[in-house]
């Protein structure tokens, strides 16, 4: 993680720094792309004000506190922030990701059983869509992790081939590699 911690109308302390970093650290259990941390520390007459511009996983969260204690002021922007964080990272759970890079379109087709015993032919009785999107195996694990679905559909970014990852029922994960004969 960068973290770049300005000082303004007061002399530079290790102590705050310090602080500062600690309470940063603690956001990389949401996210686990690299961070790239803006904090400014200023002191008014009156009031220490704390800014702070967070850039992780292209995403920019910004928040700002001020307080009568410069401590007091880093907790509560912190905490404003790990909301912030948290409420992105629900976000992701609940929808899909939107379009990025190279993705790939998968269709797959549930058949009726009744076309099955009938020697008919098949007959489709639902169509899903899903966009395969290149990520290594540790973020489709962190994906599966976030998501409550039973697989995920992936492009393996080292490969560049498709993979799918699955739940199994012991709680660890299974992977799915296609070989080619």
């Amino acid at each position: 993680m960068q973290l770049s911690v300005t000082f303004r109308h007061m002399e530079p302390s290790e102590a705050l720094k310090n602080y500062v970093q600690e309470r940063t650290n603690r956001l990389t259990r949401y996210i686990d792309k690299p961070l790239e941390a803006q904090v400014a520390l200023t002191v008014n007459k009156f009031r220490q004000i704390v800014d702070v511009v967070i850039n992780a996983n292209g995403i920019r969260i910004a928040g700002q506190e001020a307080h009568d204690d410069m401590y007091a002021a880093i907790d509560l922007v912190m905490d404003k922030i790990e909301r912030q964080v948290k409420k992105y990272r629900e976000k992701i759970r609940h929808h899909k990701p939107a379009a990025a890079g190279r993705e790939i379109r998968w269709r797959r087709d549930i058949y009726g059983q009744e076309s099955f015993e009938d020697d008919r032919e098949p007959v489709v009785v639902k169509t899903e869509n899903y966009f395969v999107k290149p990520m290594s195996i540790d973020e489709a694990a962190m994906q599966m992790d976030l998501s409550q679905q039973d697989f995920l559909v992936f492009n393996n970014a080292l490969t560049q081939m498709v993979n799918v990852l699955y739940r199994r029922k012991d709680g660890n994960y299974g992977l799915i590699v296609p070989q080619s004969s």
